[in-house]
Parts: structure tokens; C-alpha cells; sequence
């Protein structure tokens, strides 16, 4: 017995040298599989220990300052990052590195689980950033970049990470700059590009193809947050590890699946960049959309990237292209509730006044393969609606001659089950049942069986921008797009995109704060379902 135990030690022991162990929020541990260990960021090569720089190219913008480097610092605070990182600023904003400093110190919060020593670790952080200015389209200024980027790396092998911040008309000469002007001498070299990946399939494989004339696929990280988000990462684990779904997850048994995304909020000042892309672009083409193939794939060989992007990809390609008739679009107008006046889209002075652009719209999309064939795939995403939400639905067909219709009454819906993944807000996931009310007489109603979050798990959801870019910083591919998986999502919804802008089709209106356009209803009464958010639950 002792010899069994000595021996069981010392295999654990090699493990643990072997393979680089990452904690987890939770306090269990993450074994990092032999064939990661290459990509460890600590690693060394030739006996020189290696360092990280990540450069946020847009630093001045908005999504910089609300977003990348309050993620960074999350990482930071989690001992995430590698021991030797530097974090640069590049943007055309004249700055120094205490102003930069001074900026970024503004939008930087601790989690709310683990205050210690939180202004000792931001001071820390903020001594790691540092600022470069310089045009988006000058291979000089990259050049005076990469000068400051060695000094910092002090002859460490070199890895670096570009995060375009910017819009996507500079996307190709940031690219150039960079890959020509200041990629890593020795490691590795990334850039991470940021939506909108194009307008229509021709410019998206335009951008593709230019980007590829300086980088290879895999030195870009098409970065969609959406993926990030904790209830996303977690579908395809609720299903390929727990036995009671996977039997369920096809056309047998669920009637429709349906993808809801509302804001309560209108553009507020950012109409000059919506009014050019709309709703669908910005929200269904990519977020629900990729939340659509995860959802639909079949079980990929291993949780290898390419695995699972190539199962993803065949369902994009098994998708019917989308047609007029199953898109429903409108746009927000003004409304007075009580005292307060709300306003419509067109009334954001960013916006021109005969914009005929969506600020709502509703599609039914079907997959034609053998597990889904039939199954309406509902999406709906808005702008200035009654609340602010993104989840997945799932309605399971009624239980065939179920003895208890005459409890329920004739209304399927009440009858069926129907499966919820909240994203946002208040991360939850539960199953709706049909359960006997207590007493005497035999009464049911609906109850839900509910793990929610913020009850049952005491730490921080992290935000979605700390684990794609600590995926990117690791090379970890799984959760962003491939150019083949651009190129098939772009497809499905390109030519009914052609079809409303040609035809200057006419968006229903929709009071702001309200549910928006009553045809999105009828959408989905055209295949016999109810929008699953309308229920007095909800």
C-alpha cells in the first residue's frame, strides 16, 4: 500500500512539472494538455526568458479606455499575465506616458471579491504602460515604435500582440505598419482585429485577402466578445457533458430555438457608425449568428480550435441563405412616457433624416442537415426596446397525448418545456417544467428548475475581453473567427442585406421603449411559435 501511494505521488509530481498548471477563479486547477505547452507565455527559448508587449492601437478611443485596459489590468490582478509584459498606447492623440497613465487609472476597478492590496497592484500596472504617437498609416512612426517596444524587451525574446482599436477603414495600413514596421525579431506576432469584418461577402474577402498579404491566418484573431462571455463558453459544455441533452439537441425533440438580444438604449450619439453598418451587420450577422453555430454543431473530435471551428463551419454552410420574406426590420421612433420624451432614431443629429436603416430586426433562419432540418432558428436584436437582455431559448415539441391538457388547457406553449441560457443581465440558466401545484385538487402551473449565477457562485464573472485576450496572448484560437467561417456567415445574409438597401425598403416603426415592430410577431406565428421573453415569467 505505502509503495502504491509513493508511486501515485511521484506521478503526480512529474504531471505537475510537466505540464503548467493555471488557477482558476473557483480554486480548482486547469492542466495545461502537453501539446499547449509550447504556447506557455513564460516560456524560454535557448535559455532567454521571454516577454510580452501588447500594443493597443487606438488608445484614446473609447473601447481602449472602457474596455481593453480594464481587462488587461484584470488579468494582471489575476496573475494571469507572464512575469515580463509591457502594455503601449499608439494613437494619433499627442500624449505622454503620464497622461496616458492618468487615463487609463480612471477606468481601472479591482474585482469585487478580492479588494487586497487593489491600489498597490493598479500602481504596479499603470508603472507597465506607456505611450507612442503616431499615424495609423506611417511605417516611421511604427519604426520609432518598435525602437521604444525593444528597449522595454531589454533582449528577451519577443512576442507581440497589436490590438486594433480603430475603425476598420485603417484596419490594412495599421497591418502593414505593424507587420512591416514592428514585428517580434524572435517570438511570435498577433494582431487582433475588431468588427465589423466587412459590410457584405465581396468586402469582407477583400479585407481578408489584404490582411493577408502581411499576416498569416494565424497571426490574426478576428475577435467577436460575444464569444467571451461566460454563458456562451458554457453552452457547448452544458451539452457534450451532461447526458440528459445530448439526446434531446435535435429536431426530435425541440420545436425551435430562439436568440434574443434587446438594448434600452438608442445610439446615443453613435449613429454616424451605426447608420452605415444597421442592426443586422452589427448584431445577428456575428454575435447570434456564431451563438447559432456553437449552439448547432455536432460533437467536434477534441476541444482543439480547428476541431471545433470546422464543426462550426459546417453548420454555416448547411444554413438556407436568408430570404426577404423571413426577415422582419424596423427602427425606433420618438415617445412620451409620462413626463419624459424619448428620442427616435433619426432625431440623433449624427443620423441623416431619411435614414431608412434597421435598428431592429427579426429572421427566421433553418439549417438543412439531418439533426435540424425543419427547426426555425429565431433571431431578434434591437435597439431602444422595453429592456435590456441576450439569451438563448430553446422550446421543446409537447409531450404526445399528454394526459394533462385539461389541466393546462389547449396552449401548447404552456404545455411545453423550454430551456433558458441568459447571457445578460443576471447570468442564469433554467428549465421551465410543468409541476403540480400543493393541495388537494390537481392544479399545475410552470416552475423553474434555476441555477443562477450570482447565487450559486460567489466570484466575479470575468468580462468577456480578459479571456479572449489572454486566449490571444496564449494563441488559443477556439473562440475566434476563421476566415472560412467569415466567408460562410457573410453568405447566409448578404443577399437579403443587398435586396433591403436596393429596394430601400421601409422599416416598421416602433415606439422607443417599447417591443418592438408588431410584424416580428407575426414572423414568428408564420411557424407556429411565441417569442419566449413575452411570457409573464419573464
Amino acid at each position: 500500500m505505502h509503495k502504491f501511494v509513493g508511486a501515485l505521488a511521484s506521478a503526480i509530481s512529474a504531471v505537475e512539472k510537466e505540464a503548467p498548471v493555471r488557477k482558476l477563479k473557483e480554486g480548482a486547477f486547469s492542466v495545461t494538455p502537453p501539446e499547449e505547452q509550447k504556447r506557455a507565455i513564460d516560456s524560454n527559448i535557448d535559455g532567454k526568458k521571454s516577454t510580452v508587449t501588447i500594443t493597443v492601437v487606438g488608445a484614446s478611443g473609447d473601447l481602449a479606455k472602457k474596455k481593453i485596459f480594464p481587462a488587461l489590468f484584470a488579468l494582471y490582478y489575476e496573475d494571469c499575465l507572464p512575469e515580463h509584459f509591457t502594455i503601449f498606447g499608439y494613437a494619433r492623440s499627442k500624449m505622454t506616458d503620464s497622461e496616458l497613465r492618468n487615463m487609463v487609472s480612471k477606468t481601472l476597478t479591482c474585482r469585487i471579491d478580492k479588494r487586497e492590496n487593489c491600489s498597490e497592484k493598479m500602481e504596479e500596472f499603470l508603472k507597465r504602460c506607456f505611450y507612442h504617437s503616431g499615424q495609423y498609416d506611417s511605417q516611421e512612426n511604427f519604426v520609432e515604435l518598435d525602437k521604444k517596444l525593444r528597449e522595454h524587451e531589454a533582449g528577451r525574446v519577443s512576442n507581440r500582440l497589436f490590438y486594433l482599436s480603430i475603425p476598420p477603414n485603417i484596419f490594412v495600413d495599421a497591418v502593414r505598419c505593424a507587420s512591416v514596421s514592428a514585428s517580434a525579431a524572435s517570438g511570435w506576432t498577433r494582431i487582433i482585429v475588431e468588427k465589423p469584418f466587412g459590410r457584405d461577402s465581396e468586402s469582407s474577402a477583400a479585407l481578408t485577402k489584404s490582411l493577408k498579404q502581411y499576416l498569416t491566418e494565424d497571426q490574426i484573431f478576428r475577435i467577436d466578445h460575444y464569444l467571451g462571455k461566460e454563458l456562451v463558453e458554457n453552452l457547448s459544455v452544458l451539452r457534450f457533458s451532461n447526458l440528459i441533452f445530448e439526446p434531446l439537441w435535435s429536431r426530435q425533440y425541440i420545436r425551435n430555438v430562439q436568440l434574443i438580444f434587446s438594448e434600452d438604449f438608442g445610439t446615443e450619439g453613435r449613429g454616424g457608425y451605426f447608420d452605415h453598418y444597421g442592426i443586422i451587420r452589427d448584431i445577428m450577422q456575428n454575435h447570434l449568428l456564431q451563438i447559432v453555430a456553437l449552439f448547432a454543431m455536432e460533437t467536434p473530435v477534441s476541444l482543439d480550435a480547428e476541431d471545433i471551428r470546422n464543426e462550426k463551419v459546417k453548420v454555416l454552410r448547411s444554413m438556407r441563405t436568408l430570404r426577404i420574406d423571413d426577415v422582419v426590420i424596423g427602427q425606433y421612433k420618438s415617445h412620451t412616457k409620462g413626463n419624459v420624451s424619448y428620442p427616435g432614431y433619426t432625431d440623433d443629429k449624427t443620423v441623416p433624416k431619411d435614414s431608412l436603416t434597421p435598428t431592429f430586426a427579426a429572421a427566421a433562419l433553418f439549417i438543412n442537415n439531418a439533426r435540424w432540418d425543419g427547426v426555425p432558428f429565431l433571431m431578434k436584436a434591437g435597439k431602444a426596446l422595453h429592456n435590456r437582455r441576450a439569451e438563448i431559448r430553446v422550446q421543446f415539441r409537447h409531450v404526445p397525448g399528454n394526459l394533462y391538457n385539461r389541466s393546462i388547457g389547449t396552449d401548447l406553449d404552456m404545455a411545453t418545456n423550454e430551456f433558458v441560457i441568459r447571457v445578460q443581465p443576471d447570468e442564469a440558466i433554467y428549465l421551465k417544467i410543468n409541476n403540480k401545484v400543493p393541495g388537494l385538487g390537481m392544479r399545475l402551473d410552470r416552475s423553474h428548475l434555476n441555477l443562477l449565477y450570482k447565487a450559486r457562485y460567489l466570484k466575479e464573472i470575468p468580462d468577456a475581453y480578459e479571456r479572449l485576450l489572454l486566449d490571444a496572448i496564449e494563441g488559443e484560437r477556439r473562440l475566434f473567427i476563421r476566415s472560412d467561417e467569415l466567408d460562410a456567415a457573410w453568405s447566409i445574409f448578404t443577399p437579403v442585406l443587398k435586396e433591403i438597401e436596393e429596394k430601400k425598403i421601409v422599416p416598421e416603426y416602433y415606439p422607443y421603449g417599447s417591443r418592438g415592430p408588431v410584424g416580428a410577431h407575426y414572423l414568428a406565428a408564420r411557424y407556429d411559435v411565441k417569442w419566449g421573453d413575452l411570457g409573464l415569467d419573464e
